[in-house]
């Protein structure tokens, strides 16, 4: 029990090595007197024993390591379930990861080889061919390092729902859970439906989580008066559609896909009157979407003299581009309760000011206006972000998320908390990899067992001051004190909100010596040394002061704004009005509002790139923070994903310009972020996840080659020795032996995986290449170019849209690629079949060749061809245009003229003068 002892634990383990001492009795009495054979005994025994097998659990978990707290090691909680971890990380099993990263480094080892053989074994007479070859290949090399060593540490997590409640939600007492605020972000309500938007909203209305700790923000970013329409009867709907959910406990929540289901609604289901009010809510949801129909057929035709509202004012935003702020509190405060009297989450809209001769960074400022609107109105936390199409899938999905940010031990490090995407709506044969699944499944886990997984643009759960730009907590902080002085972080560590004005100093003995850091609570960037608290600012000892002017510079002019970004908790003004805060809510989302601060720069979401999402959690992690990557037992959030072959191409030249500006600017992972507390590999994922759009030139070099060595007769290589087909042959093996291997332990199909390498390819040589391009003419000459659709066609059919073509530019590049490598395939054949046996051998090398980049690209040939017996016009006329060249080749060629100089004359005996 001395000083430096370690304290006794109130339950150790037993140790087989010291015997128990027996219990003396006395004969005369009944054994029943010291409790043996009585029921409350056994009782007593059952529960030792269930205690030590969940110790014995627990300490198998940590590898058999001995339970040393006091130590480096993980803490091993007592056997309270609610003071255990709130979740754990599991590493790949051994027999799964090792074999993998053995063939890694052989692959590494067989790739050197195979380049020496190249470089020192030029082919002469086709050296350009061979130059251009090598070039590509040893490009490919370096992009696969770059994407594969971020796989290198893979690990899953698992989450402990019961014991989250356990600790946080305790019988008779409030719920201790964090508050979180949802952003829902929509733009266009002709392009995204106000029907999806809705369903979204309804899922977070309805989410399994205390209602006074839920606020649901949605962006109007078109200021759309039929958005604002369709938000306020989705808000009269909530208050029959939440207690129903609840009631019933149903999945999903968004009514549209709830009753789509086709599965057995009534499993698990034993209340009497569930079919009676599941038939009454269809019908009341049917009736809700005929209204919201009806809005938006009455949005098809816009009044000369632009909308009215009820009252008979104009519509704030008829002009799109020249409007004023809007806010409108449609649920929360008061009023919001639904059919059973019942408290609603809050749901407000929001439309940002807009002027002409502004740059409103499009959704990057979206987010940064719901940011600091939420932070005036509720300030929680936690912030989750969802596109308008990416519904809450799970009701218990914030829990998951707070499982990680809730946890004491790790959750103060933790910025983000990332799920994966899924999506609905997609064909079973998903030929254009819209599912992505080997990089949800497969490089996010990767990276999850480095510094976390980067941030995707939706359902990521965010710790708000992290998006404030604050470094991560690297040291405990010892507890807070109270003290009474003004508004500001204070000397003891403390927030104070009293009216008097007062200096307070820490004493000598108490502060801090270099480099430690301040009490809890407080932001890292105000972490300074013996700091007064005056009328003027925070003052160091030193002389530096850390003013009201640098914090307005820092968060914009908004003193209720800059109080709330120094609550590390959350939480408002008490003192404060409803309506007072509603105007600091307006003035917060004024256009010139982030003039001359940092948003942007350092603060919320970055501008820059159009994939503000890439390079948003990028600089989090330069600023020492890790995320999370969490994938629940049921899925959290689904989407809609475009599954024709045209909106899949501009989606994906969307991310890959993003890439190219991000690389093109001072944010390029390969010069910025040094000496902040990014990990290397994390750097090398975020290196490659900006320079992989620069692979679709060589790319579209390298599936130009089997073309041209087909109709020229040459090839890349030279003759290939026995030691030369070996590391030829070594090196296809690994190949396939890594892709089989990846399967295996991330548990991806084999028809999965095909199809990313063939999107792979696809993409490449279509919208990465053009992305190049844009992103080039757009940084370096200011040319903002855009890729669009020209034409559509659909019909009703389930998967119409699958086979729809929409023509666009970016189907030019695969197109051509296609053609004459069917060509060099036809006339390689037919020059083998004028020459005789001999040239066989060489050709088949070439058909490999040409034959690999028309099976990647065969999903395109087909979405092309479109649905069978329906001919697009585009076809007939690339037909013309692939008959005429043909037609020029063939006489080039000329396959059936015979390689000779033709008969002697003398030798036929005829005389032709």
């Amino acid at each position: 029990m001395g000083g430096g002892g370690k304290r006794i634990h109130p339950l150790p383990f037993a140790d087989p090595a010291f015997p128990v001492q027996p219990r003396s009795m006395d004969p005369s009495k009944d054994l029943a007197a010291y409790g043996y054979g009585s029921v409350a005994w056994k009782e007593r025994v059952e529960n030792w024993k269930q205690k030590q097998d969940k110790l014995q659990v627990m300490k198998n978990d940590l590898g058999g390591k001995d339970w040393d707290p006091d130590g480096d090691g993980p803490d091993l909680p007592i056997m309270d379930e609610g003071r255990q971890p709130l979740s754990r990380k599991m590493p790949i099993p051994s027999s799964r990861i090792n074999p993998y990263r053995m063939i890694i480094i052989i692959r590494l080892v067989v790739l050197g080889f195979f380049f020496h053989y190249r470089v020192m074994h030029p082919v002469k007479d086709a050296f350009a061919l061979w130059l251009v070859s090598v070039i590509c290949e040893i490009w490919f090399a370096i992009s696969w390092i770059l994407d594969q060593f971020p796989k290198w540490l893979p690990i899953e997590r698992e989450t402990y729902l019961d014991r989250l409640s356990l600790r946080y939600e305790k019988e008779g007492q409030p719920s201790q859970l964090a508050a979180v605020d949802l952003f829902v972000s929509t733009v266009d309500p002709l392009k995204e439906p106000p029907l999806v938007t809705a369903n979204t909203v309804l899922s977070i209305l309805a989410v399994d989580y205390p209602v006074d700790k839920v606020s649901c923000y949605v962006s109007d970013d078109g200021a759309a008066m039929l958005t604002f329409e369709a938000l306020s009867e989705t808000s009269e709907f909530a208050k029959k559609w939440v207690p129903f959910c609840k009631k019933f406990n149903i999945e999903p929540r968004a009514p549209e896909w709830y009753f789509q289901q086709k599965i057995d609604y009534l499993k698990d289901k034993i209340l009497p009157s569930f079919v009676k009010e599941r038939r009454a809510m269809k019908r009341e949801y049917e009736e809700f979407k005929v209204r919201i129909n009806a809005l938006v057929a009455k949005a098809q035709k816009v009044p000369e003299e632009g909308w009215t509202m009820q009252d008979g004012t104009p519509w704030p935003g008829n002009n799109v581009r020249d409007h004023p702020g809007m806010i409108q509190v449609f649920l929360g405060q008061s009023g919001g309760h639904d059919t059973d009297g019942n408290e609603l989450p809050r749901l407000v809209y929001v439309s940002r000011e807009k002027r002409p001769g502004f740059n409103h960074h499009k959704k990057a400022g979206a987010m940064n206006a719901l940011v600091r609107v939420s932070a005036v109105l509720t300030n929680a936390p936690y912030i989750l972000n969802l596109d308008c199409d990416h519904y809450i899938n799970n009701s218990k999905a914030l829990r998951e998320g707070m499982c990680f940010m809730m946890d004491p031990l790790l959750g103060k490090k933790v910025c983000y908390v990332q799920f994966p995407q899924r999506f609905d709506g997609i064909d079973r044969h998903d030929r254009y990899a819209n599912r992505n699944t080997v990089f949800f499944d497969i490089n996010m886990k990767g990276l999850d067992g480095i510094q976390g997984p980067i941030y995707v643009g939706t359902g990521c759960v965010f710790r708000r001051q992290a998006l404030y730009g604050y470094d991560a907590p690297k040291t405990k902080k010892p507890p807070t004190r109270t003290c009474n002085c003004l508004p500001k972080w204070c000397c003891c560590g403390c927030f104070c909100t009293g009216r008097k004005k007062k200096k307070v100093t820490k004493p000598k003995s108490e502060k801090k010596k270099k480099g430690s850091r301040r009490g809890d609570g407080i932001p890292p960037a105000y972490a300074l040394e013996g700091i007064e608290v005056g009328v003027e600012g925070v003052e160091c000892e030193k002389g530096s002061v850390i003013s009201e002017q640098k914090l307005e510079k820092k968060f914009g002019q908004s003193p209720v704004f800059v109080a709330s970004t120094l609550l590390e908790n959350g939480g408002t003004l008490k003192s404060a009005s409803p309506a007072s805060l509603l105007k600091e809510a307006i003035h917060v989302i004024s256009c010139g509002y982030e003039d001359k601060t940092e948003w942007g720069k350092e603060v919320g979401w970055i501008y820059g790139s159009v994939t503000e999402d890439i390079l948003t959690g990028f600089k989090m992690h330069c600023h020492g923070w890790r995320s999370i990557y969490c994938i629940p037992d049921r899925t959290a959030f689904k989407g809609s994903a475009p599954i024709n072959l045209s909106d899949r191409l501009n989606q994906v030249l969307r991310w890959a310009l993003g890439s190219v500006e991000i690389f093109l600017s001072r944010h390029c992972p390969l010069w910025y972020g040094y000496g902040g507390g990014l990990k290397w590999l994390e750097r090398l994922s975020y290196i490659n996840s900006t320079i992989y759009p620069w692979t679709s030139i060589p790319l579209l070099a390298y599936c130009t080659l089997p073309a041209v060595c087909l109709l020229t007769g040459k090839f890349i290589t030279p003759e290939l020795s026995n030691v030369a087909s070996l590391w030829f042959l070594s090196l296809f093996i690994c190949i396939f032996a890594t892709g089989i291997l990846e399967m295996r332990w991330s548990g991806v199909g084999i028809d999965e995986w095909w199809r990313n390498e063939q999107f792979w390819v696809i993409g490449g040589v279509s919208s990465h290449l053009f992305a190049v391009f844009q992103g080039l003419l757009k940084v370096l000459a200011g040319i903002d170019t855009n890729f669009t659709v020209t034409s559509k066609a659909t019909d009703d059919e389930e998967f119409s849209e699958l086979y729809a073509f929409k023509w666009t530019t970016l189907l030019i590049p695969p197109t051509t690629l296609l053609i004459i490598n069917l060509i060099g395939v036809v006339a390689g054949i037919s020059n083998a079949i004028n020459n005789g046996y001999e040239s066989w051998g060489p050709l088949f090398g070439k058909l490999f060749f040409a034959f690999w980049v028309i099976v990647h690209l065969y999903p395109f040939l087909k979405g092309l061809l479109g649905r069978q017996n329906r001919t697009p016009t585009i076809i007939i006329v690339w037909s013309i245009l692939l008959a005429s060249i043909f037609s020029l080749l063939w006489v080039r060629i000329d396959p059936f003229l015979a390689k000779s100089d033709g008969p002697l004359l003398e030798e036929c005996g005829l005389d032709c003068n």
